[in-house]
């Protein structure tokens, strides 16, 4: 739906990648490598979203590095919409809030890049998980999502190990409740 309101590719791309999460960063040639488009049509949104305030960048070497503006008024709007549209907030309400106890959810891989994908990958840290709950879950909100969801369940000793030298990834979710 998001592509139908936001006609511009390149555009829809350059927001996914910077405003789904706000540890990304991204230069033109190396968003030209990730997006397979010219370098013309991303310089020319990368300028519109900087004149906007939307986006901030700084010099690295020879390099001109964007990232979001998570001050920009704008910004948590902007975030919560396409939070809406990849579904993580269903993956939240649906899926994690309802099984066993769960202490930590990650999505990794492209999404966690800022890249439109078809399939969402979790990473789940916790005990006591009933698998044959979080395997319906799963497969009741990839219908409603119309994405694969794919999951890896950790424990917290596990999730040090794991996370250790991942840049793919990002914390959508915390119980601090949970005792550690």
């Amino acid at each position: 739906m998001l592509d139908t309101l936001i006609s511009n590719k390149t555009r829809l791309k350059l927001l996914l990648r910077f405003f789904l999460n706000p540890e990304c960063r991204g230069y033109l040639r190396g968003l030209e490598a990730e997006f397979g488009e010219s370098t013309n049509s991303i310089r020319l949104e990368l300028n519109r979203f900087e004149k906007a305030g939307l986006l901030l960048s700084t010099s690295d070497s020879n390099r001109k590095v964007f990232r979001a503006n998570t001050n920009h008024p704008l910004y948590s709007d902007i975030n919560r919409i396409l939070t809406k549209y990849v579904g993580i907030e269903k993956i939240v309400d649906d899926i994690i809030k309802c099984v066993g106890r769960i202490k930590k959810a990650y999505l990794t891989g492209e999404i966690a890049l800022g890249l439109e994908a078809f399939t969402l990958e979790l990473v789940i840290i916790g005990t006591d998980i009933d698998i044959n709950i979080l395997q319906c879950c799963i497969q009741n909100v990839e219908k409603v999502l119309h994405r694969n969801i794919e999951y890896l369940l950790l424990t917290e000793r596990q999730e040090k190990v794991y996370l250790r030298d991942k840049k793919d990834i990002f914390l959508i979710w915390e119980n601090t409740q949970l005792a550690d």
